[in-house]
């Protein structure tokens, strides 16, 4: 063996291995995340289920082409429907395409799920009595007039989700949407009704498949869209966006010793360089992560491109708490090197 060539090829082997990025590396901020194939993950308006260790992260699946749509005075933005994606990851880092759970019906020009309607923030919770996951999302037209929630059902996590209808829940509007599965198992419908002034909540059945008919109106005339939701030592948070189309404005948590409410707005939680524009995004989802006192949320945002909407970004903060009062602090990179609770702790 010639020492000398070995030593010059361990050396360059070192530097080479310095070279790679690595594979705890930070997110950028509203960068572009990519799968495990490397490709940019396309799960917009989304929100991520928790079952069995795996975290599962579904969202609308852009089209490539946006355009907006003819005859609508609003900037009424789109891209065809294309289902909903999800991806999987035990990390919260690494993320896995388990392709489109949700296939648009590409057939039935009447259908709900037609390329050609509105698929938007898709949720799942997983029902323990039935053992099926159950997906909400806000069905709509062209110009956004129909204004519905459909739902549908699978006996997995990656699908396929057969869907099964859309109705207007409780007779009223739904557009922007949640669902929230309380400790008891009860779960429950948020969604912006009555021309996006007022969120209704509404009880979902025992199979989570239909609504229950006990339903309540919150914040109304405030104008607020876009709900997530959490519930920490034994309060209900939400934060909500304005309604700005695709500009964005500044959020707002509230909160209540009751999901039902009475809920008390507050003030905008966001703290740091443009809080007043919620950093550029708007609010999709926050995800528990983590046990008992060492629980974490999440703050899960979209910000949009309306021009391009299959390259909108993801942003994800820390939620802190200064006793009962909420903020979410900017922070320029999401650091995944630690454990899924590291990542939102203070």
């Amino acid at each position: 063996m010639n020492i000398k060539k070995e030593i010059y090829r361990l050396i360059f082997l070192g530097m080479a291995v310095l070279a790679l990025p690595a594979s705890g590396a930070d997110k950028v901020q509203a960068g572009v995340w990519t799968d495990t194939d490397g490709n940019p993950i396309n799960a917009h308006g989304g929100g991520i289920l928790e079952h069995d260790g795996v975290y599962y992260w579904y969202g609308e699946r852009k089209g490539d082409y946006t355009y907006r749509s003819p005859g609508v005075g609003w900037e009424c933005y789109r891209t065809e429907a294309g289902g909903v994606s999800c991806y999987s990851s035990r990390d919260l880092k690494n993320w896995k395409f388990e392709g489109v759970v949700l296939q648009p019906d590409t057939v039935d020009l009447t259908s709900d799920i037609h390329p050609t309607m509105v698929i938007e923030r898709p949720k799942v919770i997983y029902n323990d009595k039935t053992r099926k996951f159950v997906m909400w999302m806000h069905i709509d037209n062209h110009c956004y007039s129909a204004a519905r929630a459909g739902v549908a059902v699978s006996d997995s996590p990656t699908g396929p989700f057969t869907y099964i209808r859309s109705e207007r829940p409780n007779g009223s509007e739904s557009r922007d949407m949640t669902i929230f599965k309380d400790d008891d198992g009860t779960a429950y419908h948020i969604y912006s009704s009555e021309g996006n002034s007022t969120l209704h909540i509404s009880r979902l059945s025992d199979d989570y498949l239909s609504q229950s008919g006990s339903f309540c109106r919150n914040f109304p005339d405030r104008f607020r869209e876009a709900p997530a939701i959490f519930k920490h030592d034994g309060k209900y948070y939400m934060v909500t966006s304005g309604c700005s189309g695709w500009s964005p404005n500044e959020a707002e948590w509230a909160v209540s010793t009751t999901i039902m409410g009475p809920w008390t707005p507050m003030d905008n939680p966001c703290r740091g360089k443009d809080a007043d524009k919620t950093f550029y995004g708007q609010s999709t989802f926050i995800l528990p992560v983590g046990e008992g006192p060492d629980r974490s949320f999440i703050m899960m945002f979209d910000k949009w491109k309306k021009d391009d909407l299959v390259d909108s970004r993801y942003i994800w903060l820390p939620i802190r708490f200064n006793g009962d009062t909420l903020t979410i602090p900017w922070t320029e990179t999401v650091d995944f090197t630690g454990s899924a609770t590291d990542f939102a702790a203070e």
